[in-house]
């Protein structure tokens, strides 16, 4: 079938539905195309806030420089200004859209504190911040007319004329392709969290966005910038908010010593992701771990802190771990989390590819660089998803619309029908899938080297080279998640090629990027971002842009 459309939207997640709604705000005819329905996106794992500086004696140019600070200097600094400057006003619309921000006891919006942050600038909902927003922009884009095509897997960007005039889509419940035409598409797939084993994402965090765009011809920036957040839940991999920490909790090693004086005397528990990420990993090194984890310790925070403002981590650790955080300390270590690169874009989200779009963690503006400050993803998604809506809405005002149908369904057709054809080889899509995860978390976590890289390439290759081997096990239409699997798993070799070869060329340390081998940020060399662009049937093109700097220059970094 082929549906048309004005603005396309990939993605149904904070970045995609804010989009959409400013989008059609603009008077564009828009429809959102998600594999998941929309409260089930990854954005409703969002925990402990979004940042804003509203407070009285805070400023946006405080949180901007905690902002570059926290990115090891590698975040373009006019992206950040926008992202700083904008935050307070879309905080006040998403209160008056309806989301019940915490007050504190005098009727204001409260805030908690935030790892690398100045100012308790954290505004929040429990520990459900990422939910309140999604439920009520859900309901914000269905009051505006947008259509929503839920449960479509997107396989293919269409690209006609060198712009991006559309996506095909396969229909889950029924196994049919879809062309879906459009003048722009706006990429807020969100990220790639299970190229990495252990990860605090989603299964459905596949990096498709990151794919599909990269194969569409647009570049793929800063990849080696994964991070790692410190407390993820032992044995599952479950985030335990930073909330937690900005309430107050501890990190404790097997000694009972919050072990942080160490490495960041401070900030302690609130520096920076990528600090506290290292620090455990080295303690846990040294031995004293207890069976590779640290402890989260919350009994000092107190029953009502505990219960009304961190209900969620609570209910979970007694779920997966039988510990009562009233109680006892709970196990936790680093786990990856977030990418902080991504689709290459200007400030209003637009591509090098004309008519394409992206935001949130799929794009790379870049607002994060090195090293995300907690809650400021939200703020990305909502700031930057905004910005592209209006971009890609005032676009297809002139733009063309594509004129492909029949025969495009034909060639995406015969592509899927293939994959469904191969022969069954003994090869499976979950054992290549943990594979691959589980040698990117041992060769590209929390620290990496060059024999490691080298090592990840070489196997890479071969997941590759045994991933056109993989046969789809169910040969029919309706729901079938073994082809979905596969499609998706060609998506995430994508992410991690470029994400290997991002961090075997950065011969540096800045940020996410720990090389055990370059440990030293190195700015005369290393001040900019690299960038990685398809070449189909030969290596991807490697180029480099510099970082934007306006105000705030270079310096040491510490906490």
């Amino acid at each position: 079938m082929v549906i048309d459309h004005d603005v396309i939207v990939l993605g149904a997640g904070l970045a995609g539905m804010r989009a959409a709604l400013e989008a059609a705000r603009d008077g564009a005819d828009v429809a959102v195309v998600t594999k998941v329905h929309p409260i089930r996106s990854h954005s409703s794992a969002a925990q402990g806030g979004i940042n804003a500086a509203l407070g009285e004696g805070d400023t946006w140019e405080s949180h901007a420089f905690d902002t570059i600070k926290g990115s090891d200097y590698l975040a373009d600094q006019d992206a950040v200004e926008i992202m700083c400057r904008e935050a307070p006003g879309d905080i006040i619309e998403f209160e008056h859209m309806g989301v019940i921000f915490y007050r504190n006891e005098d009727g204001r919006l409260g805030t908690r504190a935030f790892g690398g942050a100045s100012h308790a600038r954290t505004y929040f909902v429990g520990d459900i911040t990422g939910q309140a927003l999604l439920v009520t922009l859900y309901d914000q884009i269905l009051k505006a007319g947008v259509k929503v095509y839920e449960e479509w897997f997107a396989t293919t960007l269409y690209v006609e004329d060198g712009a991006c005039r559309g996506l095909l889509a396969l229909e889950l419940i029924t196994g049919e392709l879809h062309f879906v035409r459009a003048k722009a598409v706006i990429d807020g797939a969100g990220g790639l969290g299970r190229v990495f084993e252990p990860s605090t994402n989603a299964l459905c965090c596949t990096g498709d966005g990151y794919a599909l765009a990269y194969r569409a011809g647009a570049p793929l920036a800063d990849m080696e910038m994964v991070q790692y957040h410190p407390t993820t839940l032992a044995g599952s991999g479950f985030l335990m908010s930073e909330a937690a920490r900005g309430e107050g909790a501890y990190l404790l090693n097997a000694k009972g010593e919050r072990f942080l004086r160490d490495y960041a005397p401070t900030k302690m528990e609130l520096a920076a992701r990528d600090v506290i990420s290292r620090a455990e990993t080295l303690e846990i090194a040294k031995g004293n771990g207890i069976d590779g984890n640290v402890l989260l310790d919350c009994r000092h925070v107190g029953r009502d802190v505990i219960l009304k403002k961190l209900p969620q981590i609570h209910e979970m650790a007694l779920d997966y771990v039988g510990i009562d955080m009233l109680e006892q300390p709970v196990p936790v270590r680093p786990g990856m989390h977030y990418q902080m690169g991504g689709v290459k874009t200007d400030v209003d989200g637009a591509t090098s590819v004309p008519g394409l779009y992206a935001a949130g963690e799929v794009a790379c503006v870049s607002v994060h660089g090195g090293n995300r400050l907690g809650a400021n993803s939200l703020l990305d998604t909502i700031v930057f998803g905004r910005r592209s809506g209006k971009a890609a809405a005032r676009y297809v005002k002139t733009a063309t619309f594509p004129r492909g149908r029949d025969d495009v369904l034909k060639r995406e057709g015969d592509r899927i029908r293939d994959l469904l054809e191969r022969p069954y080889t003994g090869e499976t899509h979950a054992r290549l899938r943990l594979d691959l995860a589980t040698m990117m978390d041992a060769h590209v976590g929390v620290y990496r080297d060059e024999a490691g890289l080298l090592d990840a390439l070489g196997k890479l290759a071969d997941l590759k080279a045994r991933y056109e081997r993989v046969a789809v096990g169910d040969k029919g239409r309706v729901f079938n998640q073994a082809l979905q699997s596969v499609v998706e798993l060609g998506f995430m070799f994508d992410c991690a090629e470029t994400i290997v070869l991002g961090a075997l060329l950065r011969k540096e340390s800045r940020g996410a990027q720990a090389r055990t081998d370059y440990p030293e940020r190195n700015d005369a060399e290393w001040l900019k971002h690299i960038l990685v662009t398809y070449r189909a049937g030969a290596e991807p093109e490697v180029s480099y842009l510099p970082v934007t700097i306006t105000h705030w220059k270079p310096e040491a970094r510490s906490y």
